[in-house]
């Protein structure tokens, strides 16, 4: 992105944000999303509605009833339902914009469904909480600009609604980690990944759409990538942002699906489930009460080596990603605790046991504590080939980045030049001491299986140190300790501080 790019989205986001603070005092700041991505959305469709209008005037030679047909528009604005509809109103303010987004969902089935109504703890009508006045100014507000694929590129308005996303993240700070996966760390995935044009993209944790968003980005073609996109989110009101990310970003003709992945994968083809390309994903880390009972005798066969315990479902994730790969060609990135390394708890020791041996485990990379929001848990990314290249074949790169990450007040996070080190580091697929260390399975069997990185990268020898020398510099520094003990003392007693 260019730096007027940058400045634009930064001046998009500001003003984003500035709804927050109309909405500050009766709404908690963790509701804010609920109220500010729904209002911008259907400000969004409204504009982008406007534009494509001039055009299908131009197109008709001004036939204004032509020009309103389905065909000319990427979405049916029903009558009374547009922001101008919404704009006129000085009364019961929070019931038209209800009824505007309610009209524009039904009107949309196959592509709005949902979009609107998904917040459903966003009570505009509530007058106790939010009033004509200030529902007023919302609108007034968002009114002062627009928001249409004229006024700024698919990144731009992309970008600005990640930073406020983001920013709810910061703000709520409960689910957090499971809400937003920092940028660089969503990069690192899909550089590793390396989704390419034709490829089918699949996350079953998607979030807020981040990995996605990302993974058409890498392609760098919008339209080899229609059909291809795939995505399941639990949460209701999270996989409707998730929705409106992608339009927002520019993406046409993705699968954003709402349900419990472990429980209802709903990417189903011929009653088995769907594969893809390229499988990425950051889940919930170590989910309790996730589904172990059903999962044990799944009808889709997504226990492949062993049924973890229902208190952590780290594997249970991994087996389902690792069932999700095209059996040909499927390349899998994800992130998990580290320690689905080593623990091995229940079923755990055995399924990475049978992971390891399958040999599709290409690369092991560990990461800094407090790189993800609301958890300080080290996390590590593990990628997948059912198609290994044939150096790599009976190896796995271990990669300690733990050390590579740029400290900041808050949290710590890896940069730009952070993730292009740690990347090269993979792609080099080679020893680097204290860093990497490229094993073969008779390595890993001979140490129990275990994939804790710090037992197999190799350490700088240590220096030998002199005694002699030690115990030259610790008196050296002892008589140092004195004599600026007596310089202080010196200058106290002239000061008439202290008596002699």
């Amino acid at each position: 992105m260019s730096d007027k790019e940058q400045t634009t989205s930064t001046q998009l986001f500001n003003h984003l944000y500035e709804a927050c603070n109309i909405l500050r005092g009766p709404i908690n700041q963790d509701e804010y999303k609920s109220y500010v991505t729904p209002i911008l959305f259907f400000k969004r469709i409204s504009d982008v509605y406007d534009e494509e209008t001039v055009t299908a005037l131009e197109e008709t030679e001004g036939d204004a009833e032509l020009a309103a047909m389905p065909e000319y528009h990427s979405f049916v604005i029903p009558e009374g339902c547009h922001w101008n509809d919404v704009r006129e109103k000085s009364e019961n303010v929070g019931k038209a914009i209800v009824d505007a987004m309610t009209g524009i969902e039904t009107e949309n089935p196959d592509t709005l469904a949902g979009v609107f109504s998904s917040f459903d703890d966003a009570n505009w009508t509530d007058k106790s909480k939010l009033d004509d006045a200030r529902l007023k100014n919302l609108v007034e507000h968002f009114s002062k600009i627009k928001v249409g694929n004229n006024n700024y590129s698919a990144d731009v308005m992309g970008d600005s609604y990640e930073f406020l996303i983001k920013k709810f993240a910061d703000l709520s700070k409960k689910n957090a980690g499971e809400f937003y996966t920092p940028r660089s760390i969503v990069k690192l995935l899909v550089m590793l990944l390396n989704p390419k044009a034709g490829d089918t993209v699949y996350d079953p944790a998607c979030g807020t759409g981040g990995m996605l968003i990302e993974a058409i980005r890498h392609i760098n073609n919008n339209k080899l990538t229609y059909g291809k996109i795939f995505g399941q989110e639990k949460n209701l009101s999270t996989s409707a942002i998730a929705r409106m990310n992608l339009f927002l970003h520019g993406a046409q003709d993705f699968t954003i699906c709402q349900a419990d992945t472990l429980r209802t994968p709903l990417f189903i083809e011929n009653n088995q489930l769907k594969s893809f390309n390229c499988v990425i994903a950051n889940p919930p880390f170590s989910l309790e009460s996730w589904g172990a009972e059903a999962f044990a005798t799944d009808r889709y066969g997504r226990n492949i080596w062993g049924c973890p315990s229902d208190s952590n479902g780290d594997f249970a994730w991994l087996q389902h990603m690792i069932k999700s790969m095209d059996p040909e060609n499927g390349r899998l990135a994800v992130v998990l605790p580290q320690g689905v390394l080593f623990r091995n708890t229940g079923k755990e020791g055995e399924i990475r046991k049978a992971l390891i041996e399958s040999d599709k485990l290409e690369c092991v990379i560990t990461l800094v504590g407090g790189v993800f929001y609301s958890t300080g848990v080290s996390a590590c990314i593990l990628l997948l080939n059912n198609n290994k290249e044939h150096t790599h074949k009976g190896r796995i790169c271990l990669i300690n980045a733990e050390s590579i990450y740029t400290p900041m007040r808050a949290q710590n996070i890896m940069t730009e030049e952070n993730i292009q080190e740690v990347f090269k580091l993979y792609q080099d697929y080679t020893d680097v001491i204290e860093k990497v260390k490229v094993v073969n399975l008779d390595d890993i069997r001979a140490k129990d299986f275990s994939l804790s990185v710090s037992n197999y990268i190799e350490k700088k020898p240590e220096e030998a140190i002199d005694p002699e020398q030690v115990k030259k510099e610790y008196f050296a520094a002892v008589q140092e300790v004195i004599e600026n003990e007596n310089k202080m003392k010196k200058l106290l007693l002239e000061g008439g501080f202290i008596n002699g």
